[in-house]
């Protein structure tokens, strides 16, 4: 009856055609457009899609080490559903709706690989517990005055940033493209992709948004869509944006930061509030940053998963290098913020802007909720600099400098076989060797030119 509902409404307005998106192993969203006529065969129901999107990398090359699918499969489709409560409308495109859709196993069941229907199955696991997850991503990128093709001619250097010089937070840059910030606020929020904030961060033309918050798995819809649609804002209007993780040494690296908080499923009050205890930090926040913690390298590759990821995790330069939580503490990977019940959070300060947000989520909660079962507590919080702390810190507490590292560890990890499953696992790290072999076999700008307007 919804779908019905829904296409009766599409055919009084006229509209052609939708648009249908899915979300690759690497967070690049993929998809394309499907006729009315075809949208009202397949809205209540089910479809199929070549199952390549899972066994290629953001070069559009096929892994030669995956079992999931590859050429021994013969690239058969896949089955998608395709997730009516989340349209949007296009209004670059007459106002054609968008719709993202999900993978499922033998028409019914959750996929083993969509990254979506991974985090779907945490939420579920969540949910058994009692619990539900609210979400916020955010997101720092690059705008140059450049177009795809001259990055390309270019090689990726002597590109010409939006505004020069470092200028955090500053007023005199957002009052100088007024209209271009304000034009872009009201693209997102036109697509469902409120902004609680945005300004200048740091580097030429590096701009920082918060994304509002949201129940988990609509704030990692969110943050997906965001990433694309920001890259298609800013394109047909001549310029490029990128949410590498580091395009240049000169400057910080870009981080994708999570806030983060749990609440009864029952009566919806905030389980990280507490106000008797210190910080008004519950026990049970404790243990949920005792999982985070304990579990961060195993899930270091969900949450940096490309070679550029780990030029940005160096000693003072705004990213952690170490598993370790502090109250307002901007140097360690856990931040613990506010003192009401309504602000009470964590923000997950490892992630990068090149991840995917799926993964990012489930990784996260995967691990709160894993140190809520076991009783973890997370230790003493960090007081000052982490970074002048870190030498002196269990080797278990260092994160992984480099992906073949970390994609080791995630490989053997009981905990994300236990969460995400053996075939997810077994799969994610293939393609992790297979983006290590690739970069091998390159050399210097291979992480520009792979990186730098897809992921």
């Amino acid at each position: 009856m919804e779908a019905d509902v829904l296409i009766k409404k599409l055919e009084s307005e006229g509209i052609p055609r939708v648009k249908v998106a899915f979300t690759d192993i690497d967070g690049v969203q993929r998809g394309k457009y499907l006729s009315l006529d075809k949208f009202r065969e397949i809205a209540a129901g089910t479809s199929g899609f070549c199952d390549c999107v899972f066994g290629w990398d953001v070069d559009d090359q096929l892994y030669d080490n995956a079992k999931f699918t590859g050429w021994h499969t013969a690239f058969p489709d896949a089955t998608y559903r395709i997730d009516l409560g989340t349209e949007r409308r296009l209004g670059d495109e007459g106002n054609i709706p968008l719709f993202l859709a999900e993978f499922v196993q033998d028409n019914v069941s959750r996929h083993l690989i969509c990254p979506r229907s991974r985090l779907r199955e945490v939420v579920g696991m969540a949910e058994e517990r009692g619990f539900i997850s609210r979400m916020g991503f955010e997101y720092e990128f690059f705008v140059f005055r450049e177009t795809s093709h001259s990055i390309r001619e270019k090689g990726y250097r002597n590109l010409e940033p939006l505004s020069p010089g470092n200028f955090g937070y500053s007023l005199l840059r957002t009052m100088t493209h007024a209209d271009l910030f304000n034009e872009y606020m009201d693209y997102c929020s036109d697509h469902k992709l409120t902004l609680e904030g945005l300004h200048c961060e740091t580097g030429p033309g590096v701009w920082e948004a918060a994304i509002s918050a949201d129940t988990v798995l609509e704030a990692a819809d969110k943050a997906a869509l965001f990433k694309t649609l920001t890259k298609t804002f800013f394109q047909r209007r001549g310029m490029v944006v990128t949410f590498m993780a580091k395009w240049s040494m000169d400057y910080p690296g870009q981080s994708g930061h999570l806030h983060q908080s749990l609440f009864s499923l029952e009566s919806g009050e905030n389980l990280f509030f507490d106000r008797a205890s210190e910080y008004h930090i519950s026990k049970l926040m404790l243990n949920y940053l005792g999982g985070l913690l304990q579990h961060m390298k195993e899930y270091l590759a969900m949450t940096s998963p490309t070679i550029n990821s780990y030029t940005r995790l160096v000693k003072g330069a705004w990213a952690p290098t170490a598993s370790t939580w502090g109250i307002e503490n901007r140097t360690t990977a856990l931040r613990v913020i506010g003192s009401s019940e309504s602000s009470k959070r964590v923000e997950f300060r490892v992630g990068s802007a090149d991840a995917n947000p799926y993964l990012v989520a489930a990784a996260n909660l995967a691990a709160g909720l894993e140190g809520i079962e076991r009783g973890l507590s997370p230790g003493g919080a960090i007081q000052g600099n982490a970074y002048d702390q870190q030498d002196n810190m269990p080797e278990s507490d260092q994160l992984c400098s480099n992906l073949k590292e970390a994609t080791e560890i995630f490989r053997s990890s009981v905990f994300a076989r236990k969460w995400f499953g053996g075939a997810f696992v077994d799969h994610f790290s293939a393609s992790r060797d297979w983006e290590i072999r690739e970069y091998e076999r390159h050399i210097n700008d291979w992480q520009l030119k792979r990186y730098f307007e897809i992921i």
